[in-house]
């Protein structure tokens, strides 16, 4: 059986809209549907009434959470399996570990928790940052969201954090019979201060050609196991994280790598990674490439 794609819920609005999407992308990819409620009891204990049970208040809130949750699921999409799961740990190392048995992890941009006006959910940023699988939070506006614009974007890293994300993209193409886009950003270092360099007498490649030669080299062989996909390639001068978020507007899923060191701890999200996920226009998917 193939690994369920997993969605974390609390019965929050970006929970229901992170809920949807994921129906409709384990339904693409004919794969089961588990959705998770974790959370440490006695942090919201009080909150509802037990209505005379001796079950604690957050366990009875976390059983309307998931019952509502599944029910929102069958009424999306009834040929998708979907089970439920609750967990009585911190959210955030529940996710994770259970992101190690999951096809992906998806979850919305922020939780019941968060505050008003915050682009990003804490809970959201350190689970895309710690999971060991992939992690799709869904955010942006409604054409994103809604797959609208039949096009993946793809920002293509350097060789240590890129390949595992450069295969999830040509899978995600092919599954939804979308154009891939994939960018690679490069920039002209500035002159340093005070110092003449006098140019070689064989110049190597300039920047650009540099990031289209690795472009190819990042892509050959996944595109050559995915034939069918469209892919349009395109190198861009600028600051990677700003070339990526306003692309994003014309796109229905940005994918990004992140390197996974052994034994680190902590958030590891390059900037790219860290600017989408606080403010792209569409879902983002975050792929970790393990070092």
């Amino acid at each position: 059986m193939e690994a369920p794609l997993i969605v974390g819920v609390d019965g929050s609005g970006p929970s229901l809209t992170a809920v949807d999407w994921a129906v409709d992308e384990a339904a693409r990819r004919h794969l089961p549907l588990r959705l998770v409620y974790a959370s440490l009891w006695e942090r919201y204990e009080g909150v509802v009434p037990t209505g005379g049970t001796d079950r604690p208040s957050e366990q009875v809130m976390a059983e309307h959470v998931v019952a509502s949750a599944l029910e929102r699921a069958r009424r999306r999409d009834p040929e998708v399996k979907a089970s439920t799961d609750i967990l009585p740990e911190d959210a955030v190392s529940a996710l994770v570990d259970a992101g190690d048995t999951a096809s992906a992890l998806v979850i919305g941009s922020r939780g019941r928790g968060g505050l008003k006006g915050l682009l990003l959910g804490s809970v959201s940023l350190a689970v895309a940052a710690r999971a060991r699988c992939p992690v799709l939070v869904v955010r942006g506006d409604g054409p994103g969201v809604t797959g609208a614009h039949e096009r993946i974007l793809l920002g293509a890293g350097g060789p240590d954090s890129a390949a595992e994300a450069v295969r999830f993209a040509f899978q995600e193409a092919e599954t939804r019979g979308c154009v891939l886009d994939v960018v690679r950003a490069w920039r002209t270092p500035l002159p340093t201060a005070g110092r003449a360099v006098a140019p070689p007498e064989n110049p190597p490649l300039g920047y650009e050609e540099r990031a289209a030669a690795l472009l190819e080299e990042l892509l050959s062989a996944a595109a050559a196991d995915h034939p069918a996909v469209r892919v349009r390639r395109a190198t861009v001068e600028g600051p990677a994280h700003r070339v990526l978020v306003d692309r994003s507007a014309a796109a229905d899923l940005v994918i990004v790598g992140a390197r996974r060191g052994t034994g680190q701890l902590g958030l590891q999200l390059g900037r790219t990674a860290h600017a989408l996920l606080h403010h792209a226009r569409c879902p983002v998917a975050v792929v970790p490439q393990r070092a």
